[in-house]
């Protein structure tokens, strides 16, 4: 004769406590590796859509892309503004083996952890959260990441003229350190990735969400084509009141190693 003995209610509740145990201590580091992960394949597009742009460079004198008749159909100068970092994508199918207009569907152009994003307007107090990524956006021709263009002359509270646009890669004078393309988040900066300091630098937050972030880091590379996950830095002092700057209109201290300028 045999016999069946049941669980108690007892060791069922210590299976279960056993079980969460395990899934916390696991969590951490599964969540780790997904981040390595997503970091890994962001490298990855970075590098190929690097190469696409020399090569873009290398059919046309070595000038920078610059999509100009973008630019001169823009509807206002905001849109203008955009146009010097996203309108190189309209130009780049061919250099990177894509057929056809911009679309959702290419996903070289999409950071995997790309999941949310903010209206670029061209002042901070605009900033509007939006959950979903830059890559689903018309305004962004469906990419995550943005060449570094710059829109020196395109809104009067600047002053700084800072980018690559229509630059000749032969007069860029620090090749290693400035960079060619980067994430979107590395333009304001917030961060697909890891935040930076805002409790301790005061970071703008809108919608209980911080949007800005001294030290944040993003994936960027570099007009000499390597590629490097980098400290974006910020300066939370307004230009004017009421008017902040964007990481990508001024050259960080020396402490970091890159810049936006090609000077």
């Amino acid at each position: 004769m045999s016999s069946r003995r049941a669980f108690t209610l007892v060791e069922l509740l210590v299976v279960i406590a056993v079980i969460g145990i395990l899934a916390a201590l696991l969590a951490p580091g599964l969540s780790s590796v997904k981040n390595k992960a997503q970091r890994t394949s962001c490298l990855n597009n970075l590098r190929q859509i690097n190469l696409g742009i020399r090569m873009y460079c290398d059919d046309f004198d070595g000038h920078t892309p610059i999509d100009k008749d973008t630019a001169a159909n823009a509807s206002n100068i905001y849109e203008y503004g955009l146009n010097s970092f996203f309108s190189y994508r309209r130009l780049m199918g061919s250099y990177v083996d894509l057929k056809g207009k911009p679309s959702p569907e290419d996903k070289l152009f999409a950071c995997p952890a790309d999941t949310f994003c903010y209206d670029a307007a061209p002042h901070i107090l605009a900033v509007i959260y939006i959950p979903s990524s830059a890559h689903d956006a018309t305004n962004t021709y469906y990419s995550s990441y943005a060449f570094n263009g710059g829109i020196s002359n395109i809104f009067s509270i600047y002053t700084n003229k800072i980018g690559l646009g229509s630059q000749k890669l032969e007069t860029i004078k620090d090749p290693a350190k400035t960079i060619f393309e980067a994430e979107v988040c590395a333009l304001f900066p917030f961060s697909w990735h890891q935040p930076g300091n805002a409790s301790s630098f005061g970071a703008v937050s809108f919608n209980n969400r911080a949007v800005l972030f001294d030290d944040a880091r993003s994936m960027v590379s570099f007009v000499d084509g390597h590629v490097s996950y980098i400290k974006n830095y910020w300066n939370p002092s307004p230009v004017q009141p009421g008017v902040w700057a964007l990481s990508v209109q001024y050259n960080p201290p020396s402490a970091y190693d890159y810049k936006w300028s090609g000077d």
